[in-house]
């Protein structure tokens, strides 16, 4: 028997790995011949770069960068066990994590540093792209990032802008001349699972900007500002990105891609289970064990166990969700993609002790459900 053991992060308690590795133990204690295949996953936001290249045997580089503040941080990116293939996680140069809650400030953050990663691996002569773009704590329109590849934003003098959202609304000109030339001749996936337009009701700032620290009126000035960069745009390329579907995304870096790179854009967990050939490992498996720290309703608007539990479906193997907790009124429409619901929480677990002892909760939770399996 073989099973393929693939959560996502247990958020505030476990890492995907570290979940992978206790349910795999778990497993074996129940039958030690039994093969246990880890792929931890994550859906395109934080801890995406640690699964893909834990999964393919890859390795880690770290580069000196600037945070969405300006200051020097270490900034990691991984190279894939393909030797060719890059993958960048936003929130590592651009990320809110990066920041205080006092830090918070849309209006000057940039997202310079994530262009400085995408700089270094062109200079490291690596033209295959994956990049997260979950988790950052900016609203520029990714205009910092363009920046860091050459491109110019300017004034009515001809002066270049300061950085962040609230210089846009000084923007007369964008000036690709210097643009870097190799972007042309490479490839970027972008996982990205949200589908808003840049500006508007659904739009980028609208939306998102109050959890990056953005008040009533910052959200206002910032979505003027990016609907006057789109304009720009839109007479720089022809493209439109003003109610394009994905160019709200991480602030408006989405429409950064869309407009000046040769990319495409896929859900998370598609990008991720393409990246450690998920379906390659299902042709001889007998079962899939996935979970992640709470599964609710949202969890089946594509999250990393839904997307898992489909394409094991694809290919007739039965998937199993081990969650840290399931929501009770979303167990039945699980139940359309899950042949076993376990919740770490439950009656006899609260679920402050199953965080505070999350890998013993979860082991044991594993040990009961794999039971189950073995008497089916």
């Amino acid at each position: 028997m073989k099973i393929i053991v693939c959560p996502d992060s247990f958020k505030g308690s476990l890492s995907a790995t570290n979940a992978a590795k206790v349910m795999a133990e778990a497993i074996h204690n129940v039958d030690e011949t039994i093969e246990t295949v880890l792929l931890p996953v994550a859906d395109g936001g934080e801890g995406t770069l640690n699964s893909l290249v834990n999964a393919t045997n890859g390795k880690i580089r770290s580069v000196q960068v600037r945070d969405p503040l300006g200051r020097m941080i270490s900034a990691e990116y991984g190279i894939l066990g393909d030797e060719e293939t890059c993958m960048i996680e936003m929130a590592k140069s651009s990320g809110l994590t990066l920041l205080s809650k006092g830090e918070r400030n849309p209006l000057t953050a940039s997202t310079y540093g994530t262009g400085e990663i995408i700089l270094h691996a062109l200079n490291s002569g690596y033209r295959k792209f994956v990049v997260g773009i979950g988790g950052s704590a900016t609203n520029d329109g990714g205009t910092g990032m363009l920046r860091a590849l050459g491109m110019k934003f300017l004034d009515t003098q001809g002066k270049e802008l300061a950085e962040g959202a609230e210089a846009l609304q000084s923007l007369e000109k964008i000036d690709t001349s210097n643009f870097d030339e190799r972007i042309k001749a490479s490839q970027f996936i972008i996982a990205c699972d949200v589908n808003n337009p840049l500006v508007g009701p659904n739009g980028a700032t609208i939306v998102f900007g109050p959890q990056k620290g953005a008040t009533e009126e910052m959200v206002k000035t910032i979505d003027a500002n990016l609907n006057h960069l789109a304009d720009l745009i839109e007479k720089e390329t022809g493209i439109a990105l003003h109610q394009k579907a994905g160019a709200g995304a991480a602030g408006g870096i989405g429409g950064a891609f869309l407009a000046f790179f040769p990319v495409q854009l896929k859900p998370g967990i598609d990008v991720v289970m393409t990246a450690i050939d998920f379906e390659g490992h299902l042709q001889s498996a007998s079962y899939v064990l996935t979970g992640e720290g709470k599964s609710d309703l949202q969890t089946l608007s594509g999250k990393a166990p839904i997307g898992i539990a489909k394409l094991a479906a694809k290919h007739h193997v039965p998937a199993v969700l081990i969650s840290g907790y399931v929501e009770g009124k979303s167990r039945k429409q699980l139940a359309n993609y899950f042949i076993e619901i376990a919740s770490v929480a439950n009656e006899k677990v609260s679920s402050e002790e199953s965080i505070a002892n999350a890998a013993f909760h979860l082991k044991q939770r594993t040990h009961e459900t794999v039971q189950r399996l073995m008497n089916l």
